[in-house]
């Protein structure tokens, strides 16, 4: 049965309350590998609590709504969705600690066709309970499939960032752990297709495949390490589009261009040569 536009469109989600601690804040960035040598100074930043700064690409897993695909009134296949694309937008350094709001709504559906599925763009804003201030925006293109025919409009669907045709500027590799899917997935994700190798069998895969998520936040380390010297505070802006899955224990080498404040990049896995993430854009505050 085709989704139903209006009732996807205008879905309503209720506010998320989410409390972290300093350890959430740590347990994130161990996911993400940092720490994997603890002589390395800048690398200790992110998991050692005195003087601790927190990795920007955290604002995912803030005031989460969960996968609301799977709720059966929304009509879509959730078995054949797939995360497209996903930005973050900095308002604010994030807080080792804290409690956030996030509020998400669905901001548009395209219609690709019953052959080529449907685009669902959302977005999430994070609000500090105590301030009020807006952390972050959070942007995420979702591709449902399974749902494309259902009667909407086919676009236009935004472009994608074009990156630049010269050799990169710099480029930077970040080993994952052999476990990192097992650590990061208690940052709330905990679809065991990154735990369970029956579940990755059964999915195609042969084994237990990383979060993407986790592999965004492992190529935003290397922007942040090579164009913001590890400080969070220069990183305003940050997305990026999947393109492959990534395995625990891979090699992943961010390949970077640095123009003034823009910022383009991908990431490829040596291992296999192959590029898991496409068509980066970051922008860096002056």
């Amino acid at each position: 049965m085709p989704i139903d536009y209006a009732k996807l469109k205008n879905w309503s989600f209720p506010d998320v309350e989410h409390r972290y601690e300093l350890r959430d804040t740590i347990l994130y960035a161990l996911g993400l590998g940092c720490g994997s040598d603890p002589t390395d100074e800048e690398e200790l930043r992110f998991v050692y609590e005195d003087g601790i700064r927190v990795l920007p690409s955290m604002a995912v897993v803030l005031g989460y709504p969960g996968f609301w695909l799977k709720n059966p009134q929304t009509g879509v296949d959730w078995k054949k969705v797939l995360h497209g694309e996903q930005g973050v937008i900095l308002h604010k350094p994030l807080p080792a600690s804290g409690t956030v709001i996030g509020r998400t709504r669905v901001t548009e559906i395209i219609d690709k066709g019953a052959e080529k599925g449907a685009l669902l763009f959302s977005e999430r804003e994070v609000i500090d309970k105590q301030s009020g201030d807006r952390l972050c925006t959070l942007t995420s293109t979702t591709v449902l499939r399974g749902d494309g025919g259902f009667g909407g409009a086919s676009g236009p669907a935004p472009e994608p960032h074009r990156l630049p045709e010269r050799q990169p500027d710099i480029s930077l590799d970040l080993p994952t752990l052999p476990q990192a899917g097992l650590i990061y997935r208690l940052s709330g994700d905990d679809n065991p297709l990154h735990a369970d190798p029956a579940v990755a069998i059964a999915a195609g895969f042969p084994r237990p495949i990383l979060h993407g998520l986790c592999t965004f936040g492992v190529a935003g380390r290397a922007v942040l390490r090579a164009c913001c010297y590890n400080d969070q505070r220069r990183l305003e802006s940050f997305r990026v589009r999947f393109s492959a899955p990534v395995f625990p224990g891979e090699t992943i080498r961010t390949e970077i261009w640095r123009d003034g404040k823009t910022v383009s990049f991908r990431a490829r896995v040596l291992e296999r040569d192959i590029v898991v993430l496409n068509n980066g854009y970051a922008t860096l505050a002056g």
